[in-house]
């Protein structure tokens, strides 16, 4: 598939779906994004349903097709749904350190 998405910021390094029919697909955003090897999937509703991104920017989010989720920012904070309104997060070490600074 190959090629520039143009104005997106991106190149497509390559997609598919696999034998269980589930989607994936890998793109190039530059030299400069910290994380090099950014890729999506997304499984089939009948499946699980689930997907899961690791982003340009070194963030994750991975959804269980249920409704629950789990965010980790660039900084490595964890930030968590149970899919019912519940939400919990843990900040990552380099925030928690400068909030103790204050």
């Amino acid at each position: 598939m190959g090629g520039n998405d143009s104005g997106k910021g991106y190149s497509y390094r390559g997609s598919g779906t696999n034998s269980q029919g589930n989607h994936w697909c890998s793109r190039d955003y530059g030299s400069d994004a910290p994380n090099q090897n950014p890729y999506h999937y997304s499984n089939r509703r009948d499946f699980d349903g689930s997907y899961y991104y690791s982003n340009p920017d070194g963030s994750t989010y991975h959804n269980n097709g249920k409704g629950d989720y789990c965010y980790s920012d660039p900084d490595g904070g964890k930030h968590y749904s149970d899919g019912n309104g519940g939400y919990s997060s843990t900040p990552s070490s380099s925030s928690s350190s400068s909030q103790e600074q204050k």
